[in-house]
């Protein structure tokens, strides 16, 4: 299946051009040698969770939707009298 995905770093930033307000923090998620990069606003915590979440959800997404079968129905018999 490959490597999952999983965070690099999370660390504090500027804020990216063209935007006002404090507290950014940029990030890293990586799997094996692609890299996505990424800024987000809010506390370390905040955006550490959020990161996570993303992170988990690439994974879901990579293994697959699991769970789901697709059914078909069948036509019933009829029972004759």
């Amino acid at each position: 299946m490959g490597q999952p995905y999983e965070i690099v770093s999370v660390q504090r930033a500027d804020p990216p051009p063209g935007v006002e307000g404090a507290d950014w923090y940029s990030y890293v998620i990586a799997q094996g040698s692609n890299t996505i990069n990424g800024c987000r606003q809010g506390n370390l915590n905040a955006v550490t969770i959020a990161v996570e979440e993303i992170v988990a959800q690439l994974n879901e997404r990579r293994l697959g939707k699991r769970g789901r079968v697709n059914l078909v129905p069948t036509p019933k018999k009829k029972i004759e009298k």
